[in-house]
Formats: C-alpha cells, sequence, structure tokens
C-alpha cells in the first residue's frame, strides 16, 4: 500500500530531534532507519542522538526549569489545554503516523490518539489545583505547612506499543506539576513524538520545557546518561521488567525518584456465575488488543470447568472473524507485530503448548504471504501449567485458555508470579467481586471488563511489575516532593 498522506505534512519530522525549542540534528549525523511492520518499506530516518547529544538535552531542560516553575498552575494549565486542542484537531494525522511505524488498525490508533490527548485534558485540570496542608504541630507554639514542589528535571523513556499515548502520559503530568523533561522516544517509533514535540512547539510551551530525543543502537548510552546525571532528579520508565532493574541500578548513583512501570502476566478469570457473552467480549478485548501487544493484555485465561467448553466454542469463534493484515485497510481488525523476534516468541510459546498437549482451535501459525511480522490470531485450549505461557509473556495473540474448578485454585495459579500489573476477572456474586478482587495480587483489577486504562484511573503495578502511579489524582505526585515549612514563636498572646 502507499505511504499515508497526511494533512500537514509538516508533522512528518525525519533527521532532527527537538531541543531548546529547536530542530536539530545529532551532532555525529548519524540517523537510524525506520521501517513499516507492514510492509518492511522505509518509513523515514531518525537521528542517532548520543550521551553528548541527550546531555545537551538535559543541560536545556535545567535552564528551563527555574522560570518554568515559577509558573502558575493556571498557566501551566492553560499550556496543557493548548497542547490537547492542537492534538484534538491533528488526530488524524497522528492516528496515520502511529499505524504507519507502529502497525496497529487505524481504528486503534485513533482511539489511541484520543487517550493519549486526553491525559493532556486531564492534568491540565488537575495544574491549579496542587495543594499542601496545614499539620497540627506537637509543639504548641509551632505551625507546619506543607507545600508540593516540581522535583526538577525528568528524563522520560518510553516504549513503542503505544508511541503516543505512553509519552502523554508521562509528558502531560510532569508539566502540570512543573518540571521540564528530557524524553527518550523508543527507536521503533520515533515519528510520533517528534510530531508531539511540533504540536508542542505550537502549543507555546516555552523552549527547553519539552524536549524529545531519538536513538536506536544508541538506546542503552542515551539510557544510561539519563540515569546517571545528577541534573535528572526524575526518572519515569515503561518497558520490561530486566531493562527497568537495570535503570533502577544505574540510578542508583544519583538517588534518583524512579516510576517504573514493567511487564506484567495479567491472568484473566471466567467463573461459571458469570454472563458468559460479556465475558466472552471482555476476553477477546483484553487479550487481542493491538494484536495481544500491551502489558495489560491477558496472558492466562482461567476457565471454570462447568463452563469451559461453552466459553471455548464462543470465544473461538469471535477469534475466527478476525481479519489481519495492513493497518491501513479498513477492512483489517489485527496488524502485524513489531518485528521478527516478537514473532519468534510467539511461535515457541505455539510450539511449546502444543508439545504438552495443548489443541490449536485457530490459528497458530506464522503468515509470511502477508510479511515476515504477522502471526494468525490463536486459541490453544487444555492449558497446562507447565506450559511456557503459563509463565512468561507472550506479547502477542495467543490466547491459552485454562480450566480450573475452585476459586482457591485459581487465586493461588493467577497469584503464581513474580510480576503483578493487572488483573481481570468475570462473575456476579458480589460476595465472591469482592473477595476475588482483594485476593488478586495486582495492581489494577478489572471486574466484568476487560478494558482497564482510562486517564481518571491510576495506572501501575506490584512486585515486579514495578511501582508509582501514572495518570488520575495520583499522577501527578510523581512529579513532586513535599516540603515542610515549620514556624516557630508563633504562640504568642494578642498584642496590646
Amino acid at each position: 500500500m502507499a505511504p499515508p498522506q497526511l494533512k500537514d505534512p509538516s508533522l512528518f519530522k525525519q533527521n532532527v530531534c527537538y531541543v531548546n525549542g529547536e530542530w536539530v540534528a545529532a551532532k555525529s549525523g548519524k540517523t537510524f532507519k525506520v521501517h513499516d511492520p507492514s510492509t518492511g518499506d522505509l518509513v523515514g530516518t531518525a537521528p542517532e542522538f548520543t550521551s553528548q547529544d541527550t546531555e545537551s538535552a538535559i543541560r536545556a531542560a535545567a535552564d528551563a526549569f527555574p522560570s518554568f516553575r515559577t509558573q502558575t498552575g493556571r498557566q501551566r494549565s492553560k499550556l496543557l489545554r493548548a497542547w490537547y486542542d492542537l492534538m484534538v484537531a491533528n488526530s488524524e494525522d497522528i492516528a496515520k503516523l502511529i499505524t504507519w511505524e507502529n502497525g496497529k488498525p487505524l481504528a486503534d490508533a485513533k482511539g489511541e490518539a484520543t487517550y493519549a490527548a486526553n491525559f493532556f485534558e486531564w492534568f491540565s485540570e488537575e495544574a491549579p489545583r496542587i495543594y499542601g496542608d496545614t499539620i497540627n504541630s506537637s509543639v504548641p507554639a509551632n505551625r507546619i505547612v506543607t507545600y508540593k514542589e516540581p522535583i526538577g528535571v525528568c528524563g522520560l523513556i518510553t516504549p513503542w506499543n503505544f508511541p503516543a499515548a505512553m509519552i502523554t502520559r508521562k509528558v502531560a503530568p510532569a508539566l502540570a506539576a512543573g518540571c521540564t523533561v528530557v524524553c527518550k522516544a523508543p527507536g521503533e517509533t520515533p515519528f510520533t513524538a517528534l510530531a508531539l514535540a511540533e504540536l508542542a512547539h505550537r502549543a507555546g510551551i516555552p523552549k527547553g520545557v519539552v524536549n524529545v530525543v531519538t536513538a536506536l543502537d544508541n538506546t542503552p548510552e542515551v539510557g544510561e546518561t539519563l540515569t546517571t546525571s545528577d541534573t535528572v532528579r526524575k526518572v519515569s520508565f515503561t518497558g520490561s521488567t530486566n531493562v527497568g532493574k537495570l535503570l533502577m541500578k544505574q540510578s542508583s548513583g544519583s538517588l534518583k525518584k524512579l516510576s517504573m512501570e514493567l511487564g506484567g502476566n495479567a491472568p484473566l478469570i471466567v467463573f461459571d456465575d458469570a454472563d458468559l457473552e460479556t465475558a466472552v467480549t471482555g476476553a477477546i478485548a483484553s487479550k487481542f488488543r493491538s494484536s495481544g501487544q500491551t502489558c495489560v493484555c491477558a496472558n492466562r485465561i482461567y476457565v471454570q470447568s462447568g463452563i469451559y467448553d461453552q466459553f471455548v466454542q464462543k470465544f473461538t469463534e469471535k477469534v475466527k472473524g478476525f481479519k489481519v493484515g495492513n493497518g491501513f485497510d479498513e477492512n483489517n481488525t489485527h496488524g502485524p507485530l513489531i518485528h521478527g523476534r516478537a514473532v519468534s516468541k510467539v511461535d515457541q510459546h505455539v510450539r511449546d503448548a502444543e508439545k504438552k498437549g495443548g489443541k490449536v482451535l485457530v490459528g497458530g501459525q506464522k503468515m509470511p504471504d502477508l510479511g515476515d511480522n504477522f502471526f494468525q490470531p490463536t486459541v490453544i485450549r487444555d492449558m497446562t501449567g507447565d506450559m511456557a505461557i503459563a509463565s512468561e509473556e507472550t506479547f502477542g495473540p495467543v490466547a491459552g485458555l485454562f480450566p480450573f474448578r475452585t476459586e482457591e485454585e485459581v487465586i493461588k495459579l493467577a497469584n503464581q508470579t513474580e510480576v503483578g500489573l493487572a488483573g481481570y476477572f468475570f462473575a456476579q456474586n458480589m460476595e465472591r467481586v469482592y473477595r476475588v478482587a482483594e485476593a488478586l495480587d495486582v495492581g489494577m483489577v478489572g471486574v466484568n471488563t476487560g478494558i482497564i486504562s482510562d486517564p481518571a484511573s491510576p495506572f501501575g503495578g506490584v512486585k515486579h511489575s514495578g511501582f508509582g502511579r501514572e495518570g488520575s489524582k495520583y499522577g501527578i505526585e510523581e512529579y513532586q516532593v513535599v516540603k515542610t515549612f515549620t514556624f516557630g514563636g508563633m504562640g504568642k498572646p494578642l498584642q496590646s
């Protein structure tokens, strides 16, 4: 298919990053290529930033911080609202860029563009509502007041699976709090991030407040620069648990504040008292969103034995109706995986399940006729705990269906993992709803729904899925520090 035609071609930025309010190339002049995961065709080239380039962006953010932090919450609110309005006005082009470099169907990309913009709207409303506290002192003559300050320069490292939303979910609260940022865009999908930077410029965000840098081969170098810099006081990362642990180690020398939104292995449980149609619809939405390439996708689907066969049949029929192909074809429901390594992992998980007794009901194969990065949406029944899918995050379009008998059994299975990002279950008995919701060892629980993402809802996990929360009223706190004022000698009597 022909490359997408943007209404505003100037949003497509090649060979430049956004630093200190200007578009600049890498000092070395080096670039890297970005390919369309659907076709393999070249999308464009982006700068291969180095540590030196990144330090320039950090200096720009540091220089901008003293003045930006003094803006009122209402002033910052207006800037974020202007950025939101521009994202809405250009949402069609943003969606096209997402599909072009990420591969997800255009309908999904349009949903992401809206979701991403909504973080600017949400935090534009939070910015004027930053409150401290007054605290009663144990010393009668003292008065205690707390004040919330922006933490400073923030390094934001984002993934490829949501090229717009993972950036806005971090940048919006940072700016609302009064921080300045250096955002490392993913090497697989840099052009969406650069388009957002262009809109920030048009919105009047002061120079140096938002800086967007790119790298592919130099990603570890750029990450280490952000984590080891004494100037950067906060790092927020979304990505794999292993990389998150590495970034934590690198950050320890400067004792940064950290937010880590890491890997998941989400259980989805269907109890025998669930509304079956709701459960099937919710499980489909959770498992196959973005072809299974989200950290909150259902990775292990447990169905109570009394309704197992019935659920399997209805679920499989839904998957048979999927159509896989290029994301710009409106007839396609699902696109490619991001690259060949992702396809290989998915294929290994399917072959492992087959070898150990799993029965593939639909899909299960690569789709070389469409391209190197396509894999059939797959349903496997009769899953067991010794299969790789039971313990490893697939990050692809494979639904493994596990039978279970009792609540106690399935909670043990669901929690038997080192990660704990999201979990889902379907049930109608309210006593069961509360028991299970409280028993799941995860940061987020979806009850009778397969979609939990919302700017108003706190997003984050427990255990090896990380710490910190994004979105919601809690999201802005990740970019603040509490300063305490203690006033002495305040208990004197009224003066004559």
